[in-house]
């Protein structure tokens, strides 16, 4: 009998979860339980031992560890998977921790990137998980002010022109996207009352934001899974 697998998602706001990418680790067998980054014991040997980290996103900078201490613990947790080889997922801010935990710098981007859009796939991009992104109409939901340099030895898959690095490998284990696949457009809804003050300063219309959701509703949930499904099934 197989053992049951255990992740571990990292979480720094309640409505920034798992999202889609719940039901894909539900049917591959994974035991998930959350994590409350800001708060909880980042030292506890049950998420060191995980045999998967999910790193959320959040609305801060991997810079601001002055502001947010529990970031400091947060980085060097992920230098010791990462190091190990041990499976990291992160996602938004957990791909700019990853970047950071493997000596790359992060810090401010050209402008903040809130919105549906696609993406170009590098030629390693277009022969792992993400190939579903470089089909006609594929879509991904932007939600980010800062950006990071590649990590040495990492693996570019995916950019545009404003962010060159949306996606990153590095080795055969780590994942990291700078994009939401997870984000549900049926919970957004949670997004743009938790995110008010970010949008109205950047002068973002949210009945337009919901409305690009809706456009990608019925197609969302199959490219996550189309995405996430093969990635977790080949984790050593």
């Amino acid at each position: 009998m197989s053992r049951t697998r255990k992740a571990v998602a990292l979480r720094h706001v309640a409505f920034e979860d798992l999202g889609l990418l719940a039901p894909v680790l539900a049917a591959g067998g994974w035991d998930v339980g959350y994590r409350e980054a800001p708060v909880d014991d980042l030292a506890d040997p049950a998420i060191a031992d995980a045999d998967l980290l999910v790193v959320l996103g959040g609305p801060i900078g991997v810079y601001e560890d002055k502001e947010h201490p529990f970031l400091t613990q947060e980085i060097a947790l992920l230098e010791r998977r990462l190091a190990a080889g041990r499976p990291v997922l992160g996602i938004c801010l957990g791909a700019q921790l990853m970047a950071r935990a493997l000596g790359a710098r992060v810090y401010a981007g050209p402008a903040k990137e809130i919105g549906w859009g696609a993406l170009e796939l590098t030629e390693a991009g277009r022969a792992s998980c993400l190939a579903p992104l470089g089909e006609p109409g594929a879509r991904v939901l932007h939600w980010h002010g800062d950006t990071f340099d590649l990590p040495q030895g990492a693996t570019r898959l995916a950019g545009n022109s404003l962010y060159p690095n949306q996606a990153y490998s590095h080795g055969t284990n780590t994942l990291a996207l700078q994009f939401h696949i997870e984000a549900d457009p049926a919970r957004l809804n949670l997004w743009y009352v938790g995110h008010a003050a970010e949008l109205s300063a950047a002068g973002l219309s949210v009945p337009e934001l919901r409305a690009a959701g809706a456009v990608m509703a019925a197609r969302a949930a199959d490219q996550a899974t189309r995405i996430f499904t093969p990635w977790l099934a080949r984790l050593d």
